[in-house]
């Protein structure tokens, strides 16, 4: 078992306990699922060929991010054009295939070619991993492969698919399930997969798969025990829930109809911002109910750039990669941007603060490595693999594991 848990006071703590130890990146966004790791020595610059330490092959492009888990990488992909959905697990020293476990589902899917099967990315708390497979339901395994639990969750139709990945917390997985006409939030019982809890939020589900309507945010946990938190950042609203239960505890209002962002947690402040133009918003954990008016720091309502990959917080600002290939870093306090720098290309990946840097990969498949400086912006590195991409790297004990359409790298210094 592993606990993890974010002090709401200006500093991250993680508590570790169990068979992983702390240089794992357990889920999607790493350890606190918020894109902030803990790592040192890790690879500054590499190519195709240099610091290469393997390759792996994958069977049909694909968005989802590997995760790392002791001496094991795992990653899902679809095949067979989607209609077969599998979760392989690589040895993270050369590369090898210890397993791959697959699940059929010929039914169609409203989908979009951009977002193929299988984006979200597995969870793992060093005894099971989580994947959620859309219409194809929700799977549990061991790491030896073998599976634990398997949940149906119904038909999920979207014109732009799902991408939302699972979340283990305590005895509990949880799931942001949709977007489309069905779609709410859930807790299973992580050893039997019993539903706990289940939970459509206002606004949360569209009319039909057309409508531009929905979420695609993972959750985010910040605390520990009954002063643990949910964030949920859905249609319209920033949400603070009780992971016990899914009851409101406070929620901003000011997003959009559609999410495609995680939440942002900074101590006591969380950054949300809308996809497809929608507005940003930033406020101060704490109070109950609708804080908006109480507690919400700023608004961006302008348009804005179309933002899919996450961004990260780090000591008082936001930097994010927007699609459109320009990186922006943002007081935290009151929205300001601070200065703007364009990178080049397009980008879903979503920004990671390790060893005292930025990195970011763009559609490409090039990982920028920058500085951490509100005050201007310097870039460290530009390192391009010249594939494409939609997915954000793994960092584990001083590698780097990059996703890109077709292929996994395993980056290191020796």
């Amino acid at each position: 078992m592993r606990c993890f848990s974010i002090l709401t006071v200006g500093l991250f703590a993680a508590t570790w306990c169990g068979p992983s130890d702390a240089g794992d990146w357990p889920q999607w966004r790493g350890p606190l699922g918020i894109g902030v790791g803990s790592e040192k020595h890790v690879p500054l610059m590499w190519s195709k060929t240099e610091h290469v330490k393997w390759t792996v092959q994958l069977p049909e492009d694909g968005n989802s991010s590997p995760v790392v888990i002791g001496d094991k990488v795992l990653v899902t992909t679809p095949e067979n054009k989607g209609r077969v959905r599998s979760l392989l697990c690589l040895d993270r020293r050369d590369g090898k295939e210890l397993w791959r476990k697959s699940v059929e589902y010929a039914d169609r899917e409203v989908m979009h070619n951009t977002n193929p099967h299988c984006s979200p990315s597995p969870a793992t708390d060093g005894e099971r991993v989580v994947v959620w497979y859309g219409s194809a339901g929700l799977y549990c395994y061991d790491l030896n492969g073998k599976e634990l639990w398997q949940k149906d969750l119904g038909k999920f139709d979207h014109i732009w698919g799902y991408g939302s990945s699972p979340v283990i917390h305590g005895d509990l997985v949880f799931l942001n399930a949709g977007p489309g006409t069905v779609a709410f939030v859930a807790a299973f019982n992580k050893h039997s997969g019993t539903e706990v809890w289940r939970k459509t939020y206002p606004q949360m589900a569209s009319t039909k798969p057309e409508q531009y309507r929905g979420s695609w945010s993972t959750p985010v946990i910040v605390g520990e025990g009954n002063e643990a938190l949910m964030l949920l950042s859905l249609p319209q609203t920033l949400w603070a829930v009780k992971p016990a239960t899914g009851e409101e505890v406070w929620w901003c209002q000011g997003l959009g109809d559609l999410v495609y962002t995680s939440p942002l947690v900074d101590g006591e402040v969380v950054v949300a911002m809308g996809g497809f133009h929608g507005p940003a918003i930033a406020c101060r954990m704490g109070g109950t109910g609708d804080v908006t008016a109480t507690h919400r720091l700023w608004r961006h309502a302008e348009k804005n750039p179309q933002r899919i990959g996450s961004g990260v917080a780090v000591n008082g600002h936001v930097y994010i990669l927007n699609e459109n290939g320009i990186v922006w870093c943002l007081d935290e306090q009151t929205g300001e941007k601070k200065w703007e720098h364009r990178l080049g290309g397009t980008s879903w990946g979503s920004m990671c603060h390790v060893d005292g840097r930025l990195y970011v990969q763009n559609m490409n498949g090039t990982v920028f490595v920058m500085a951490v400086d509100s005050t201007k912006f310097e870039l460290l590195a530009e390192n391009a693999l010249n594939e494409g991409s939609r997915s954000s790297p793994a960092f584990s004990n001083g590698e780097v594991f990059v996703r890109t359409f077709r292929t996994v790298y395993c980056i290191a210094e020796k």
